[in-house]
Formats: structure tokens, C-alpha cells, sequence
């Protein structure tokens, strides 16, 4: 940490010397500062010139695209230390230093395409509960279903109240995160004006973040408040060597520190751009409208300023329900009930449509509730309860509505309506 809070002040120092760089800062709204003021030094220092020399070079001599050469020297040449991906953040940042100093650059310069050398982390449901039990406080176990069921942001998630939550998101079966623009990706500006990201929290999830939630409270000593932001270190802040009973916000930094601990503890690879992709992966899985898959992720959807093109929330909430059970990892449960389901799926599609009549008409034809010999007393009607079939009825069950609940040790199902 002490590295990086110098590397900090020692970027901050340096852009305070040109007024150039804090028209850029100021005007550009970046999602990382220091790593574009970072990508902007570098490339100043390879160059051998100062900011202010960077942008004579454009507004002198314009039509000899000097600026645009040099960018590309530094692109095409191989520099010892200075990784490809760094190279491609730093030409990120110089176009832009130049375009909020309006003295914008070609486009065909500085460009770069990045091969990605490792492949994506194969995720799977026992990987993720390893990393899952590895976790040594209810704010990691609670961090880590709630980024795989949501697919919120790094950035976002450093700066997510409890007041984002639904209202009485604890009595939800999927509690709704909906999320402005000034949260998200681009902030609102520009092509990211309007949008917004709908989620939900996955039943485990909620429940995770139950326990966190409580587990805070008696850290803080009071109750969370709406204001309160959600992700909190478990350290108190020290001040002069003592203890002052505040708990800090995780930084974007902090969450990306806190996943890899786990991530190798665990033995597990994990990133939280992996979580995002858990989500975008089940998803898939519902063949869901890309649009709606948009909007649960965070990004623009053609036609958005079209009221038409705005889906109902409960219309989204029923629609990722489907994707729940791909969702969820904690338990062997949830593998089981993802088994179950896909089984069901290609068990129905081999059907003609004769045989689904005739199944859609048994589901009408049932025994009504007067003529069940017993009835629990917390039951209304009798066709809520719940009920322990064999796995060779389950089909039937299920296209009547009822859905999986637990597998039992013996293999049979408990599905309730």
C-alpha cells in the first residue's frame, strides 16, 4: 500500500505542473485518473517532452501530423519493461489529453490491438464454492454471490449504497438493484447518456448479504443506514495509533486486493470481470433478449430513449428468475437443481405436441382440494404445499409449475408449488 499511495502523490505532483493536464482532468471525466495521468507521464518521458511540448507539436505545425508520428513510433516500438497492455493504456490517454485540449488527433493514430495471452478462467459451480468456503468473514462470503448473480462493476461496486437496494429488499425473493447512469460505465456522458442497469440479488445472495449486513451492524454498533456505503474494509481506521470506530469504503484498488487473496488461498482463479461473465454465461443459458441482458449488465441498448424499448421490472424480474438456478453455487443443491432443469429442458423438447397436450390437460385435471385425505394447517388450498417425488415424475411436476426445493439423500425431490 505505501507504494501505491506514493506512485499516487508522485502522479498528482507532477500533473499539478501543467495547466494543460488539469484542463484534461478536469474536462475528461476519467473512471481512472491515476492510470491515465500514469499512461500520460510514461509516454511524456519516453518522448522526452513536456506536456506543453506535446500539444505544439499538433497546434504548431497541424498539418504535418508530428503528434499523430510520434504516437505511433511509440506504439510500434518494442520497449523494454513497459508491458503491451501499459502501452495501449498510455496511447488511450494520450489521444485523449490531446482531444480536451481540443487539439484532437487522427484516428488511424496511436492504434493498437491487443491479443489476449491467457484464456478466460473456466469457471464452474465447485470452483466457485471453494472460493466461496475460503472466505474468512461475512463480507467476502457475502461479496462474492452478490457479484456473480449481479454483474456489477468494480467500479460501481466501491461506490453502491444500501439506499440502491430495493426498498424492503430483505422480504424480496429477487431484490432489484436499479442503478443511474453516474454509477455506471462513462458516467452518463456522452453515449453512455441514460443508461441504466436493472439486476437482482440471486435468493443466496440475499441471504449472504443478510448475514454480512447484520455481522456490520454490530461492527458499527448502529444500524446501516440508505447513505451507507455497502462494501466496507473490516478494519477500523487508525489515527495517531488509535483505534477511531470508523470503517472505511473499499476503494476500486481494495475489491481487486480482496479477490486476489481469495483467489489464491483458494487455489481458485477469480477475477471480478470473471463474475460478470458468470452472469452473462446463464444469461446465454435462458436465451434471454439481448437487449435485457443489457440492460441486467449495465450497458447501452439501441433505441433507449424509446419508452417501448424499456422493459417493466417485474417483466425482467420474472425473466431472470429462469436463470437462478445457473446462478446459483453455494450449495450442491444448486447443482443438483441445474441437472435437474436441463434434463427437464431436452425431456420436454423430445415431446410431440400431442403428448404436451395431453400433459398441459393432466396439469387442469387435478385432484381438488377437498378431496386430499390430509392437509398441512398453514396450507390454503392444498396445491401449495410441498411434496417428495421420485426423480422419473419430476417432468410432469414442473410443467404443472412446481419447482425443485432441496434433493434428498435418497434421491428423491421435494418440489414445491
Amino acid at each position: 500500500m505505501p507504494e501505491e499511495i506514493t506512485v499516487k502523490e508522485r502522479m498528482s505532483e507532477w500533473a499539478s505542473k501543467y495547466s494543460e493536464v488539469q484542463q484534461w482532468l478536469t474536462h475528461a471525466k476519467l473512471q481512472r485518473p491515476t492510470q491515465n495521468i500514469q499512461g500520460l507521464f510514461r509516454f511524456c518521458e519516453w518522448a522526452g517532452k513536456t506536456p506543453t511540448e506535446l500539444l505544439a507539436l499538433k497546434k504548431t505545425n497541424p498539418t504535418e501530423n508530428l503528434a499523430e508520428k510520434l504516437l505511433d513510433s511509440f506504439c510500434g516500438t518494442k520497449i523494454e519493461g513497459f508491458p503491451e497492455s501499459q502501452k495501449f493504456v498510455a496511447s488511450v490517454a494520450v489521444k485523449s489529453f490531446f482531444k480536451h485540449n481540443y487539439a484532437s488527433l487522427e484516428k488511424a493514430s496511436g492504434n493498437m490491438s491487443l491479443e489476449k495471452s491467457k484464456p478466460y478462467n473456466a469457471l464452474t459451480k465447485e470452483g466457485l464454492r471453494k472460493l466461496y468456503n475460503h472466505a474468512l468473514n461475512p463480507r467476502d462470503r457475502a461479496l462474492i454471490p452478490f457479484v456473480t448473480c449481479t454483474g456489477i462493476a468494480k467500479e460501481t461496486l466501491a461506490n453502491l449504497l444500501w439506499g440502491h437496494l430495493e426498498q424492503d429488499w430483505e422480504t424480496k425473493d429477487l431484490p432489484c438493484i436499479n442503478l443511474g447512469p453516474e454509477l455506471l460505465k462513462g458516467h452518463g456522458h456522452g453515449k453512455y447518456k441514460g443508461v441504466r442497469q436493472i439486476t437482482f440479488l440471486t435468493p443466496e445472495a440475499k441471504a449472504a448479504l443478510k448475514v454480512y449486513k447484520e455481522w456490520l451492524e454490530k461492527k458499527l454498533g448502529r444500524a446501516v443506514m440508505p447513505s451507507d456505503h455497502i462494501w466496507l474494509d473490516t478494519y477500523q481506521e487508525i489515527r495517531d495509533g488509535e483505534k477511531t470506530g470508523i470503517y472505511n469504503p473499499l476503494t476500486y484498488h481494495m475489491f481487486g486486493h480482496a479477490i486476489l487473496r481469495l483467489s489464491k488461498e483458494s487455489g481458485v482463479p477469480f477475477s471480478l470481470h470473471d463474475g460478470r461473465r458468470w452472469v452473462n454465461t446463464a444469461l446465454e443459458g435462458i436465451a434471454i433478449s439481448p437487449n435485457w441482458a443489457k440492460k441486467i449488465r449495465g450497458r447501452k441498448v439501441r433505441g433507449e430513449e424509446s419508452p417501448y424499448s424499456q422493459p417493466l421490472i417485474e417483466q425482467l424480474r420474472a425473466k431472470y428468475r429462469e436463470a437462478v438456478p445457473l446462478l446459483e453455487f453455494t450449495s450442491e443443491t444448486s447443482r443438483t437443481v441445474e441437472e435437474r432443469l436441463k434434463a427437464v429442458e431436452a425431456y420436454t423438447k423430445s415431446l410431440t405436441p400431442e403428448q404436451l397436450e395431453l400433459r398441459r390437460m393432466a396439469g387442469v385435471m387435478r385432484k381438488r382440494p377437498e378431496e386430499d385425505d390430509e392437509k398441512p394447517e398453514d396450507c390454503a388450498d392444498g396445491s401449495h404445499c410441498q411434496q417428495i417425488v421420485n426423480e422419473e415424475n419430476l417432468a410432469g411436476f414442473l410443467s404443472q409449475s412446481w419447482k425443485v426445493v432441496a434433493t434428498l439423500p435418497s434421491g428423491k425431490i421435494v418440489i414445491e408449488h
